[in-house]
């Protein structure tokens, strides 16, 4: 616990959590919903009542802001990076965020769908948890801890800094970033107007979690094309594309190389999308695994798959398109140990256990180490996201705040 302290992390989180910030994928814009600016035009005038003059909010949808360096000591330029939408898989519109206290290890039973129950067999961290106060929904949205637990936890560190300027750390840039859940939460970032040297990221899950790896992945997508005929007159004439796209998708392994048959460090070949005609038809796949090499594996496997099921139509053909996403970020926070050793000492600082992890997925640090900027992912506390029976502990947030305190610090001890 930071002394004397009157944390604002839960507080901020559950007026946070009341804007309806869902990013939409369909959608071409840069923010993909306008709504995001809502709330990020909340966090600019929030920060500048802290006391961070320069915060502002520009045409993409991106908070930058600066909490200058009060130390005589040249210390490295540290961000604190969480993006303010929530996920498309989920409501977002009407959240009713609702505070239980000093949970017990009772069932939740959310109060506006009563089918919606927190029960700690289905949630073991809940065993963590007895005593602490949750935030949960109203069980009929999700919560949007994922990623206003961040945000909310950021703008604390922000308020802790400027009302204790004996806390001494270098040039804290902030980066609010939107449409990280469709994945384009960094494509208007401008890393040279932010001017960090490394970051964090604020998307992570249980107290003491500190993730340095992700998957490595790609896009690929298949064309399948065949020959339109009428159907009334189409013997031996019509190859219906949509059926080879089933066959194909009949010979994808079941027990293997599947989102549903892995886990760890396995990676997959997972359809996402099939759309199209008898002439032509589309299958979108994403391919996932944390060693980068292992793409091509999976992409040729995949090929192959995809060459022999064509083979059998002489009149068909396809057409198969690989499209980089983002890549494991431990291939760049490996040259730079001391981003990670650093977040280990201000978790071991805040009285926690460090929890080393692998991300099944990417986030904005994926791709933000990447890009010049090193970027590993810390704890928020966020528990069950993109669900109706998310939750977070209070007590989750304010150890993630206490935690930010410790790393400037160390940051600057260091320097």
């Amino acid at each position: 616990m930071l002394n004397n302290y009157r944390y604002t992390a839960a507080e901020r989180f559950m007026r946070y959590v009341q804007v309806d910030t869902q990013s939409d994928p369909h959608s071409r814009t840069q923010p993909s919903t306008p709504t995001q600016k809502d709330l990020s035009l909340i966090l600019v005038e929030e920060l500048k009542a802290i006391g961070v003059a320069d915060a502002h909010l520009d045409d993409f949808g991106y908070v930058y802001a600066t909490i200058p360096s009060n130390t005589e000591k040249k210390v490295p330029v540290i961000c604190f990076c969480s993006h303010v939408d929530t996920a498309p898989d989920c409501s977002g519109s009407n959240v009713k965020p609702i505070l239980h206290k000093a949970y017990a290890g009772q069932d939740i039973i959310l109060p506006d769908d009563r089918t919606q129950v927190l029960r700690m067999e289905e949630y073991p961290y809940l065993q963590q948890l007895k005593g602490n106060d949750l935030i949960t929904a109203s069980g009929l949205t999700l919560l949007g801890s994922d990623d206003k637990a961040g945000v909310a936890e950021i703008m604390d560190l922000a308020n802790y800094l400027c009302t204790h300027p004996d806390v001494k750390h270098g040039t804290i840039k902030i980066l609010f970033t939107p449409d990280e859940e469709v994945g384009r939460g960094t494509d208007k970032a401008d890393l040279q107007k932010l001017g960090a040297d490394y970051a964090y990221t604020l998307d992570g899950g249980e107290k003491g979690d500190l993730e340095d790896e992700t998957f490595s992945a790609d896009g690929v997508k298949v064309t399948i094309n065949g020959v339109s005929a009428h159907p009334g007159y189409a013997k031996d004439k019509m190859v219906n594309a949509l059926k080879i796209a089933g066959q194909i998708l009949g010979a994808l392994p079941k027990d293997r190389l599947a989102p549903e048959a892995t886990e760890g460090r396995r990676g997959f070949i997972h359809p996402v999308n099939i759309s199209g005609s008898a002439e032509q038809c589309e299958i979108e796949f994403i391919i996932r695994d944390f060693e980068t090499p292992g793409l091509k594996k999976k992409e040729d496997f995949l090929r192959t798959l995809v060459e022999e099921t064509v083979r059998v139509f002489p009149k068909a053909g396809f057409e198969f398109q690989v499209t980089e996403q983002y890549r494991n970020m431990k291939e760049v926070l490996d040259v730079h140990p001391n981003v990670i050793s650093f977040a280990k000492e201000a978790i071991t600082r805040a009285g926690l256990e460090v929890k080393m992890e692998s991300i099944r997925g990417g986030t904005d640090g994926s791709r933000l180490s990447f890009m010049g900027l090193p970027c590993p992912n810390l704890f928020t506390g966020m528990q069950a996201i993109h669900s109706k029976l998310e939750y977070i502990s209070v007590q989750d947030m304010e150890k993630a705040v206490e935690t930010l305190v410790h790393l400037v610090q160390v940051w600057e001890e260091k320097s």
